[in-house]
């Protein structure tokens, strides 16, 4: 699967430098961070939510999770996660799991965890599980900017076992 025309068009419309890795076949961000070889905290991830104002893409590091009920009380919403058949329809030309923090593109307002920009190069998922995008920050952070998204801090270390 090549990367989605729409997230194509966006990256070249708007002038963003950016590098694609191909993998070998993931299931998880992390697993995704281990077959790239990269480091996982530099791995974001996009999460959507919803409530009934609408949609919320919520990126963030890979080793982190959201924390719904702080995210939730910034924003002034009662946020909960996408369903899988919703993620489905929104992100048509995408495999699951695999979205591309590029909110606009898919009608779609964003945040992005501060914790993000401690990173020297960024990676997210172009839309597949076996190629991701690799980003300078300053061209990452642009790209947020780009997306208006709003910056704040709503992660929290995801439990090992």
């Amino acid at each position: 699967m090549a990367i989605p025309s729409k997230v194509h068009e966006f990256m070249m419309e708007h002038g963003l430098r950016y590098d694609v890795l191909n993998h070998p076949h993931s299931h998880s961000s992390m697993d995704t961070a281990h077959q790239a070889r990269i480091p996982a905290s530099s791995l974001a991830k996009s999460v959507v939510l919803e409530d009934d104002h609408g949609y919320l893409m919520a990126v963030l590091p890979s080793t982190e999770h959201v924390q719904l009920g702080i995210l939730s009380r910034a924003m002034h919403r009662e946020l909960r996660l996408a369903s899988e058949s919703e993620l489905a329809s929104l992100f048509e030309d995408c495999e699951a799991g695999a979205v591309p923090p590029l909110g606009s593109v898919y009608g779609m307002r964003m945040i992005v965890d501060e914790s993000i920009a401690d990173q020297e190069e960024i990676y997210f998922e172009a839309g597949d599980h076996e190629k991701i995008i690799q980003m300078s920050r300053s061209d990452f952070m642009t790209m947020m900017e780009m997306e208006n998204a709003e910056r704040m801090h709503f992660s929290g270390r995801q439990w090992r076992h």
